[in-house]
């Protein structure tokens, strides 16, 4: 949607102009899956789907939240108690709200209208999109921008998504659609918060997001169930994080079944995918494509048959993308479950990739498979 559409949508709803927009990007995970939250690597880009949010400040204390992508309205009072509510896919803007006065910003009410690109369960991260968008539109209308920033202002967001949806992600998500910057991977150590921008804008590739539709949510209890797995396997080998966890370390511990059975399972997969995002990293800054695309493969692996988040879908994507010409790798990106699946491929090769897919895609599942391209682009900012 344009600049002006969005205009005039917010217009209908509101019955006056909106003083501004803002955007905040959704992203994918080039690899570094299920590490964000054993304080681990990962190594995301900021993508071309977004959410957008006009907005125009009010005189009362009220605010009234619109989405073009949802049916049922929401508000609630700045001058009260901010509790999570119905309708639910508002509890990301609440908690938000409540994690700015939080932090001593203040404002009065304001009127927001969301528009999303990024598909809802999709494992592109809609929810922190929309978590970042929403503070932007708060701190524009207030007059505050600038006011909470960066790092603090991806872990306030990170806050709200805890305590108001229930679901306890790590801070990857709303830190790459903060701090993204075109053209480059974010290498973020989820431990320091520190992180590394490196370069990902080799024009002869392009990296293809492949949506399985089959939905996935946080919240269900299949990635809290993973989380609190690795923070057992953790506590049984007397470390803060699987961060902490070298190679040899996890050896020892799996041949004197120290651990065993799923928590087995779930640090062999953070173990080795934390090693192999920094091998990624090594490879992206030399331009070794295929050794990148081999981890990206191996990482995929990882997460179908340790961490068990997989599905037939991304398999079946990834298998495919495996044996057509010009592919570099493939794996599925986000929590799993369903959702995405990534492919990184020469550009010459991109359609004929995107073809294959998912004419194999709907042979086998009977429905199909929306592929785009995307590059890495900047985090989120203003519209106008």
């Amino acid at each position: 949607m344009s600049i002006d559409e969005l205009q005039r949508q917010f217009h209908g709803r509101f019955a006056r102009p909106a003083a501004g927009g803002v955007r905040a990007p959704g992203r994918v995970n080039l690899i570094g899956e299920h590490t964000d939250y054993n304080d681990g690597f990962v190594l995301p880009i900021a993508i071309g789907r977004e959410v957008r949010a006009a907005y125009a400040p009010r005189k009362d204390s009220l605010v009234r939240l619109r989405s073009l992508q949802m049916e049922t309205e929401a508000t609630f009072d700045l001058a009260g108690e901010i509790r999570p509510g119905e309708p639910a896919w508002a509890n990301y803007c609440r908690g938000v709200a409540a994690g700015l006065r939080a932090c001593g910003v203040r404002g009065a009410g304001v009127d927001i209208l969301l528009d999303s690109t990024v598909p809802l369960g999709g494992g592109l991260s809609s929810s922190a999109a929309l978590e970042v968008a929403t503070a932007l539109a708060l701190l524009a209308a207030w007059g505050r921008e600038g006011a909470v920033a960066g790092g603090e202002l991806a872990r306030l967001c990170q806050k709200a998504e805890h305590e108001f949806a229930g679901a306890p992600v790590g801070i990857m998500d709303q830190s790459i659609s903060v701090l993204g910057q075109a053209g480059h991977a974010l290498l973020l150590d989820c431990r320091s918060g520190q992180t590394r921008q490196i370069p990902f804008a080799d024009p002869r590739l392009t990296l293809l997001v492949a949506d399985t539709r089959v939905k996935h949510a946080i919240t269900d209890g299949g990635y809290a169930a993973r989380r609190r797995q690795c923070e057992s396997a953790a506590a049984t080998l007397g470390v803060p994080a699987l961060r902490d966890v070298d190679e040899d370390t996890f050896t020892l511990a799996a041949s004197d079944a120290s651990l065993i059975g799923p928590e087995l399972m779930r640090a062999r997969h953070v173990v080795g995918e934390i090693a192999r995002t920094l091998e990624a990293v090594e490879a992206l800054e030399v331009g070794d494509y295929v050794h990148f695309g081999e981890l990206m493969f191996a990482s995929h692996q990882s997460l179908r048959d340790d961490y068990q988040v997989s599905c037939p879908e991304l398999d079946l994507i990834v298998e495919t993308a495996r044996a057509a010409r010009g592919v570099y790798g493939a794996r599925m990106t986000g929590g799993g479950f369903g959702g995405c699946a990534i492919i990184l491929t020469e550009v010459t090769h991109a359609s004929a990739v995107t073809t294959t897919i998912q004419q194999s895609f709907a042979q086998s599942f009977g429905h199909e498979c929306p592929i785009f391209a995307t590059t890495a682009v900047q985090g989120a900012g203003k519209l106008w």
